[in-house]
């Protein structure tokens, strides 16, 4: 069906579509980055219309969903059909008799990642793997299908069980299968699990890390109530972190309880962000601390139901709104026999005899408990609440980064927009997702504390970043918020290696399968020609081929190929297209059998000097970059991927808005894009839905004449 109007004077755009209830398959995103379908409407000739906007029709029990003054439609968040239509209308407001519909269809998505989102498995091993669909009633179901990558439907290793569904009118549609790992695994590698919904769009997926040496972890354990006394990198977060609608919470979340730290008396608190503990500067002094946080237990505060467990009291937070802050972190005075006094952190030990990983305490005994500083392409592991026990590398240091901050947990209350100096960033896929605020960052070799886990997000290509305050400025700070100006220092043991759990990292592999227009190509040829006036092999350039960008994925490149042992000066860029720098001997080069991009593990270090005068560069442009340039958040120091023996400004760009042009170079740097949404703070989130299958009620306050159910684990950004 297309659009049509009730005469020749209005028309409205798009016409039919199909969309699903967590809006896979819409056009646009509002201010705050949600997902929306935007509609327009115009006169004969093209132009804007003046019009009022409303939907009809719908789901007889969620409605038909919300458009705005604008023409920003959101869906409802449930459905109780497998698919039904909205008809958005647009009334000319000089004249309401003039109309013009379109007809939206919907169908369920997903309500959260398929649980869980990752986990390791040895020769053998199986998980049970769990979605949800925002249907109630209906007769979909969730597809599992095994595959080679996140959003394909055939190959992967292992093998899959039969799908167990359950379907009422009071639950959303849950459905279940059991993976298992092959008899024997080669080397580690990653499979995966897709969900995909009947009749939509929406995918998801769990990615499931084969190794041979038998090691199993499912990041559901830390999600789960841990007995006394409980261990960090779990679930937690303040009792009051919740929304109400009139006495009754309508949703609510959480973080992860980090680590545990101790002043110069020996009195031991919690360590966590400050959204998590503090709720975004909007706790008090004394707040109650739980474990799990609400998100695993219906959104029920501890004394309003069974479940959750004091485990601490606020103590101090780094006020978000002072200028003076550079750190998202709080702790909270841990009560009595309630958390490990060695201050042992979930999987962070060595492998059990049943594959599964020990707990342990952080090492601190070579920096005695003050941490240690991130260097480039150190690799760190993390435990949290949602994604366990990862592993990743850091990518860029001295990083000033603007995070938006809200007074809710649905993030519809703008708090303010803080700006960080002196970040680090780690990368790698699955590294971190919503619900890990507040986790130890750790070095892999020793445990080390690095820093402290607080935004992150997935990029263009589906890599995570996590973004972390550095270990010595958490407790530097937090020192002057302790009454007598005791020192903390972190409480661990001696250092000790971490069963390092990787995913992988797959940002050049993403922007070498990216399709390169005929404008790019026409443009790389001119650069082509250009270049050939380079080689000169006893120089050390010994030939050009055409190739992809990884600094700016979607982006055409030269690729040179040096004598490593020369190591000659190569051009940023030739006639505007950005130099790959490849090391090959003159044989490959000139056979043209030389690989297009630098083989894994040959990142060289960068030496001190070089790093240091590329921070001096940063400091000097950044302010003005992200002023000037609103689509910038985000500017660091980190290796160009296109040529790894230089820095680079690494950029993270606002994907909704998008400059025209992405420089080759700043301030005489190579750059390095990471397109992406606006970075977020990165506690689990829980929505509301009227189902009493596997919730049960619960009221703050008196009790509240309309009731809403809970559903348990629905982590969103």
């Amino acid at each position: 069906m297309t659009a049509h109007s009730t005469n020749s004077m209005l028309s409205i755009s798009p016409g039919a579509s199909v969309i699903d209830t967590n809006c896979s398959g819409c056009n646009g995103k509002n201010s705050h980055g949600t997902p929306v379908h935007r509609f327009s409407a115009t006169v004969p000739g093209g132009e804007a219309a003046a019009v009022t906007w409303s939907v009809s029709g719908g789901d007889p029990a969620a409605g038909a969903g919300n458009i705005s003054a604008t023409g920003q439609y959101t869906p409802p968040n449930y459905l109780s059909r497998d698919r039904v239509d909205v008809v958005v209308t647009a009334a000319l407001k000089s004249n309401p008799g003039v109309r013009a519909d379109s007809v939206l269809t919907l169908t369920p998505g997903f309500l959260q990642p398929l649980t869980p989102e990752n986990a390791a498995l040895g020769p053998g091993g199986s998980v049970t793997i769990a979605g949800y669909l925002a249907e109630a009633g209906g007769s979909n179901e969730i597809h599992f299908a095994l595959s080679n990558t996140p959003i394909g439907d055939s190959g992967g290793e292992g093998s899959l069980g039969p799908v167990n569904c359950q379907r009422t009118h009071r639950a959303f549609t849950s459905c279940s299968v059991v993976y298992t790992a092959p008899p024997a695994v080669a080397s580690t590698g990653v499979t995966y699990v897709v969900g995909s919904a009947p009749g939509s769009a929406a995918r998801t997926e769990t990615a499931i890390l084969l190794n041979a040496p038998g090691v199993a972890s499912n990041p559901a354990t830390h999600q789960n109530a841990l007995a006394f006394p409980t261990l960090l990198g779990s679930s937690g977060g303040n009792n009051n972190d919740f929304d109400e609608k009139g006495n009754t919470i309508v949703d609510c979340c959480s973080g992860t309880l980090g680590a545990l730290v101790k002043d110069d008396t020996g009195r031991e608190y919690l360590l966590s962000n400050n959204h998590v503990l503090a709720r975004s500067d909007q706790a008090s002094v004394g707040d109650t601390i739980v474990q799990p946080g609400l998100i695993d237990n219906n959104c029920t505060p501890n004394g309003d139901g069974p479940g959750t467990v004091p485990v601490g009291a606020l103590t101090a937070w780094l006020p978000l709104h002072s200028p003076q802050t550079n750190a998202d972190a709080a702790i909270a005075q841990v009560a009595s026999h309630t958390i490990d006094p060695s201050g042992s952190i979930l999987e962070l030990g060595s492998r059990l005899a049943d594959g599964t990983l020990a707990s342990a305490p952080p090492g601190t005994s070579s920096s005695q408990g003050k941490g240690e500083s991130a260097t480039l392409q150190l690799r760190v592991a993390k435990s949290g609440r949602t994604t366990g026990l990862t592993c990743g590398r850091v990518t860029a240091l001295d990083l000033d980064v603007a995070v938006d901050y809200y007074r809710d947990c649905a993030e519809t209350k703008p708090y303010l927009t803080k700006t960080f100096r002196g970040q680090f960033a780690v990368s790698g896929d699955r590294f971190s997702d919503a619900g890990d605020s507040g986790a130890l960052v750790v070095d892999s070799v020793n445990a080390e504390p690095v820093g402290l886990f607080f935004a992150g997000g997935i990029d263009a290509d589906g890599v995570s970043h996590a973004i972390a305050n550095s270990a010595a400025d958490v407790l530097n700070e937090l020192s002057g918020q302790i009454p007598g100006g005791s020192e903390l220092s972190f409480v661990g043991t001696q250092d000790h290696e971490v069963s390092c759990l990787s995913y992988g990292d797959s940002s050049s592999s993403a922007a070498q399968s990216k399709t390169l227009s005929g404008s790019e190509i026409a443009k790389q040829q001119q650069a082509m020609a250009l270049a050939r006036g380079l080689v000169n092999q006893s120089a050390g350039i010994l030939g050009i081929a055409p190739g992809k960008s990884t600094d700016q994925p979607g982006a055409p490149a030269v690729v040179v190929y040096i004598d490593p042992a020369s190591s000659p000066n190569v051009p940023s860029s030739i006639g505007g297209v950005r130099t790959i720098v490849v090391p090959a001997d003159l044989r490959a080069a000139t056979l043209g059998s030389a690989p297009m991009i630098a083989a894994a593990g040959t990142t060289p270090q960068l030496s001190p000097s070089a790093l240091a005068t590329a921070i001096a560069s940063k400091r000097r442009v950044s302010r003005a970059l992200m002023q000037q340039n609103p689509a910038f958040f985000g500017i660091g120091v980190g290796q160009s991927l296109d040529d790894p023996r230089q820095a680079a400004l690494v950029v993270y760009v606002d994907r909704n808005r998008m400059p025209s042009e992405l420089p080759a170079t700043l301030a005489g740097m190579r750059t390095r894009y990471i397109v992406m949404d606006r970075l977020h703070v990165t506690r689990s989130y829980a929505q509301a839905f009227p189902a009493a299958h596997h919730c049960v009620p619960h009221e703050t306050g008196n009790q509240a004449a309309d009731r809403l159910w809970i559903p348990q684990g629905i982590d969103l950004p």
